[in-house]
C-alpha cells in the first residue's frame, strides 16, 4: 500500500491535477461541519445558497474555475437511493452552482448499481493516476484519518473503471428528477 507520508491537502491535489479531477459520492448523507450551517439554514427554510460568490462558494468555485481554465475535466457522479433523502435534496438543490463553476454533474439511482464493482468508500480520482480516499463515520461525519492517498496501479485502474462504469450510466443533472 502506498500512502501519503505528509498530511494531505485536498487543495493542492487538486491544483496539481493536469487532465482531470473526478469525485464519486456514494452516500445519501452527509454531517460534515463545514456544511452544517447552511444545511440547517435550508433544512429550516427550504433555501440554499445559491450564489456563486458567496462566502460559502466562492473557495470551491475559484478552485474548479482555475482546474477547468487550465483545461482539467471536473466531474462528479452521485450515486443515490430513491426516493431521496433530505440531504440528497440539498446537493441536488445547490448542484447549479456546481455546475456554474465548471463541474459536469450526473446522477445515478443505486438500484441500478447492482452489477458495478464499486469501491467502499466516497473518492477523488487525479489524472488517473491518484486516488484520494474520503473516509466517513457511519453518521457520515469526517473519519480520524479523513482522506487517505493511493496510487498502487491496480487499485486505481478499478477506481478508474468503477467511476467510468458510473459515469455511462448516470444522468446529467440537467436531466435528473428527484422523486
Amino acid at each position: 500500500m502506498q500512502q501519503s507520508a505528509k498530511p494531505l491537502r485536498f487543495d493542492q491535489l487538486f491544483a496539481a491535477a493536469r487532465r482531470s479531477a473526478v469525485h464519486l459520492e456514494m452516500r445519501d448523507g452527509y454531517a460534515v461541519a463545514d456544511e452544517a450551517e447552511d444545511y440547517g439554514h435550508w433544512s429550516e427554510t427550504g433555501e440554499r445558497d445559491a450564489d456563486p460568490a458567496s462566502p460559502y462558494w466562492a473557495p470551491w468555485v475559484d478552485m474548479v474555475q482555475q482546474a477547468t481554465a487550465r483545461g482539467v475535466a471536473v466531474r462528479r457522479a452521485r450515486i443515490i437511493s430513491e426516493p431521496v433523502s433530505n440531504y440528497i435534496r440539498y446537493e441536488h438543490a445547490g448542484t447549479p452552482v456546481n455546475i456554474t463553476a465548471g463541474e459536469d454533474v450526473r446522477w445515478l439511482p443505486r438500484q441500478q448499481t447492482a452489477d458495478l464493482m464499486l469501491p467502499g468508500v466516497d473518492l477523488w480520482i487525479f489524472d488517473d493516476e491518484q486516488v484520494l480516499l474520503n473516509h466517513f463515520t457511519g453518521d457520515g461525519e469526517w473519519a480520524d484519518p479523513p482522506l487517505e492517498l493511493r496510487t498502487e496501479p491496480e487499485l486505481v485502474k478499478a477506481c478508474v473503471d468503477a467511476f467510468a462504469a458510473v459515469w455511462q450510466r448516470a444522468v446529467p443533472h440537467a436531466e435528473y428528477k428527484i422523486r
